[in-house]
């Protein structure tokens, strides 16, 4: 088992200069247990099924199992997700750390967020000038939420 550790942060400026390479994703949820998430995803030309479980009080840290499946697999599955949510990744390695900032689209168009992936909750890593506000622990900002309250709608 993995622990993912990571915070999140909205994005506002241009982090494109700090781009090295970019992937499409479109990624769903296929069920859910007591403390369990199922979310499977296509990146591109590959598939994955990815089992995330309940995060601590801050959204900081969580068990993470993911698995590499067939991409015809992954696609079936998606089939059974109620909405998909769809997005272009950038890797931007800024200091000793990768930020992926996603840019999504379809409804949740408009959002662009970082995420920081750390070894320990209070590891130090270098803030580029673009990382906005801190929004790790916002259960809105969940990819899970935001197929069911997706961004475009939070104003209306």
């Amino acid at each position: 088992m993995a622990k993912e550790i990571e915070r999140k942060f909205l994005v506002r400026g241009d982090f494109m200069p700090d781009v090295v390479s970019s992937t499409q994703i479109e990624q769903g949820y296929i069920g859910s247990g007591v403390d369990l998430t199922f979310r499977v995803r296509t990146r591109d030309d590959r598939g994955y099924l990815t089992i995330k479980g309940r995060s601590d009080s801050a959204g900081l840290e969580r068990d993470e199992w993911e698995y590499e499946i067939p991409l015809a697999e992954a696609r079936e599955l998606l089939r059974h997700s109620p909405g998909t949510i769809q997005k272009r990744r950038h890797l931007a390695p800024v200091g000793g750390h990768t930020f992926e900032v996603d840019c999504f689209y379809g409804e949740n168009e408009g959002l662009v967020m970082a995420e920081v992936e750390l070894a320990s909750a209070d590891e130090e890593f270098e803030r580029p000038a673009w990382l906005g506000e801190e929004v790790t622990g916002d259960v809105r900002y969940y990819n899970s939420q935001l197929l069911k309250n997706p961004y475009t709608k939070w104003h209306e």
